[in-house]
């Protein structure tokens, strides 16, 4: 990584307003986000949002099931769905972790793939142990040239205003003429398995509480149970309903952490009908008992516990 995006990541953060906070914070381009913290965070469960992630300093070291992989300044990330993984924070106040994200904006996506996929082979490769979804690239010389540009016009409302769709519009280029660019490329054609998984992720992120069935979920999706399930897992990395699970539980610390919620009026929100089964895997997942996440969140201004930084 060249020292440039370091030294403008680090230069946006000083004139930042929340400079001395750790965390994500918007910007004058939609879907854009600065992201930054001088403290390591232990391996923490999260649900990343599709987008494309970049860092300029520190690194993170993420888990799905058995598999580790890391992004750093050499290597970006690509998230096609959204996906429940585990992250490791690596940072100090002598090295912070430094970084940007930028949501995947369907939109441009579909005019791009329109020009770019015809001539991209329709082969989809993930590294070993990864599901479709997710991909660490390794940062060729053209996306942080796209990348440097972005970072400049962010430290303009104005450049922001007039330019900064058009060079998120290039980062979404340049990520589909990578490795990871027929996946992107998928993910546009209805037909197309990873589209209609796609489709079902939609479904569970927006009725997770309801009481949603695998069976209903490939018949939607107009699959067998069986090729559902197996396609799920490609895409993902898990099981439907561990997904469901990992989802509900994700919404609830966000009830409890975020609005103080109890963990009886939080489990039946997501959709639980035990109470105490509830507890018992809150507790597994997160390593904190409901209890101990809302009296945390109660005493800290801190980023609360699995609070996502990409």
């Amino acid at each position: 990584m060249p020292p440039g995006l370091h030294q403008q990541l680090a230069q946006l953060r000083a004139a930042h307003p929340a400079s001395r906070r750790n965390g994500t914070f918007d910007t004058d381009i939609a879907g854009v986000r600065l992201f930054w913290t001088d403290t390591p965070v232990a391996r923490t469960p999260l649900i990343y949002e599709p987008g494309i992630v970049i860092i300029a300093g520190g690194h993170k070291t993420g888990y799905l099931g058995r598999t580790r992989f890391s992004y750093d300044p050499n290597h970006y990330l690509i998230v096609t769905v959204p996906l429940p993984l585990e992250c490791e924070t690596h940072a100090s106040p002598a090295t912070p972790l430094l970084g940007l994200f930028v949501a995947i904006d369907w939109t441009l996506l579909h005019e791009l793939v329109a020009q770019v996929c015809g001539g991209l082979a329709r082969v989809r490769t993930a590294a070993a142990g990864l599901p479709r979804g997710l991909a660490p690239v390794a940062l060729d010389t053209e996306m942080i040239a796209t990348t440097a540009r972005l970072l400049h016009v962010l430290g303009s409302a104005q450049d922001s205003r007039v330019l900064g769709r058009a060079l998120v519009r290039e980062l979404h280029y340049r990520a589909l003429l990578g490795p990871h660019g027929p996946a992107l490329c998928a993910l546009t054609q209805h037909q197309d398995a990873d589209a209609r998984i796609a489709r079902a992720l939609a479904r569970i992120h927006r009725d997770y509480a309801s009481a949603l069935s695998i069976e209903a979920l490939a018949a939607e999706a107009h699959m067998g149970a069986s090729t559902f399930h197996r396609a799920f897992k490609q895409v993902t990395g898990e099981t439907p309903l561990r997904y469901l699970k990992r989802i509900r539980l994700d919404r609830a610390r966000a009830l409890i952490a975020g609005q103080g919620l109890r963990a009886s009026v939080a489990a039946t929100r997501v959709g639980y009908q035990s109470a105490s089964q509830f507890s018992r895997e809150f507790k597994r997942h997160f390593r904190l008992s409901p209890a101990q996440m809302r009296a945390h969140s109660a005493t800290t201004t801190g980023p609360i516990p699995g609070e996502p930084t990409p």
